[in-house]
């Protein structure tokens, strides 16, 4: 989908405890820093339907196990990130995100987002208002 990229993220194993990398200011499709958060969701939750007008969204998952949904008006896209697979999702402005968590223990995201949080430039729509099957 347009708007969309994967990108493989490294797991460094070690004995005391593995490294997640995260992203570099030199890492494809990284445009620039604004804030980064961390968001929890709850097994069977589902958070969304939001659409950011000027936000690009990276989003990792270093626990657990999260579904995203990406809508572009027309298309869905959908992927499952997590430790086992650990990548980064990378979701242009403009297109409706919502995810779900899927792991019963705890379910982190962590958003490298490339402005800072400013309600005035996001939408918010209920689930119902776009049609998917969870």
């Amino acid at each position: 989908m347009d708007g969309v990229t994967i990108h493989p993220s490294r797991v460094i194993p070690h004995p005391k405890g593995d490294i997640l990398h995260g992203v570099k200011a030199s890492s494809d499709c990284f445009e620039q820093f604004g804030e980064a958060y961390f968001s929890t969701i709850n097994c069977g939750e589902i958070k969304g339907w939001k659409k950011h007008t000027k936000m690009v969204l990276n989003f990792l998952v270093p626990v657990g196990e999260v579904q995203f949904v990406v809508y572009n008006g027309t298309d869905f896209f959908k992927i499952i990130l997590s430790k086992e697979n650990y990548q980064r999702l990378t979701i242009a402005p403009n297109l409706w995100v919502a995810f779900k968590g899927v792991s019963s223990q705890t379910n982190l995201i962590l958003n490298v987002a490339s402005i800072e949080h400013n309600p005035d430039e996001a939408e918010n729509v209920e689930l119902e208002d776009i049609s998917y099957d969870w």
